[in-house]
């Protein structure tokens, strides 16, 4: 008889071409595959919280999967650890109800995105922040930051993805109306850091989020701006998407 297994990883996504399996790419689901099949001798395709892209990093990924191994959590946490590159840790491993999902269960999700603000990025921290230096206004981001809450249909904020476009040829319409619960910047000496809360994200959402509000920095967008964008429903009026290095999907919430 098999049991659902829940995991919380976190991961360097630099040398990833991101969560989901690509033919003849690193992705971490692929690498969290591999170990499980080596410890267990069970080929599963563990399913995680949503598909971080290309670059992303976790502090709170979460995966699901089922497996017959009669094998204790600590056991399964420790082996994992041991077989996975360094760039992935499993914070642990336990036994979940059997309707667990951890796409289907999740009920919201944290993001952060890190950009260093002084004048030399030390190179220990290149991979994981972008480095912007130059003046931004800090009040007007973060005015921008606030007209995301609630309920809005992200469409101008949602960058292509060829699932969705196909599925929009068929008779599926993508639904682009996400709940934005928390949305706020925060500076800590040279460290400008982005929080977000939401039900959920659009493809590269978090990351044209943050490219037009540093737009707002900049002064090429004015904060009082921010609900026409979101009106427009037009990925073509507002901002570029900021690099992928500086966003860490934090946390899952079920």
């Amino acid at each position: 008889m098999s049991s659902n297994w829940k995991l919380t990883l976190a991961y360097d996504g630099t040398d990833y071409c991101g969560w989901q399996v690509q033919p003849g790419l690193p992705t971490i689901q692929e690498e969290l595959s591999g170990a499980l099949e080596r410890i267990t001798g069970e080929r599963v395709l563990p399913q995680g919280s949503g598909r971080t892209d290309a670059g992303v990093h976790a502090l709170g990924q979460v995966a699901s999967f089922a497996l017959k191994a009669p094998i204790p959590a600590e056991n399964l946490q420790r082996a994992l650890n041991r077989t996975l590159p360094a760039a992935i840790r499993v914070l642990q491993a336990e036994r979940a109800a059997e309707d667990f999902h951890a796409r289907h269960s999740a009920r919201s999700k944290w993001y952060e995105y890190r950009i260093f603000r002084g004048e030399i990025c030390p190179p220990f921290s290149a991979r994981y922040v972008y480095a912007l230096h130059g003046p931004l206004r800090l009040d007007a981001m973060r005015q921008a930051a606030a007209s995301f809450l609630g309920e809005h249909d992200f469409r101008s904020f949602m960058a292509s993805d060829p699932d969705r476009t196909a599925r929009a040829r068929g008779s599926e319409v993508e639904d682009c109306v996400r709940t934005i619960f928390a949305s706020e910047w925060y500076e800590n000496g040279d460290m400008l850091t982005y929080r977000v809360h939401g039900s959920g994200f659009l493809h590269h959402m978090v990351r044209n989020l943050v490219g037009t509000m540093i737009a707002v920095g900049r002064g090429q967008f004015q904060a009082g701006e921010i609900p026409h964008l979101l009106a427009l429903r037009d990925r073509r009026a507002t901002g570029a998407t900021a690099p992928a290095r500086g966003l860490y999907l934090h946390s899952v919430m079920y």
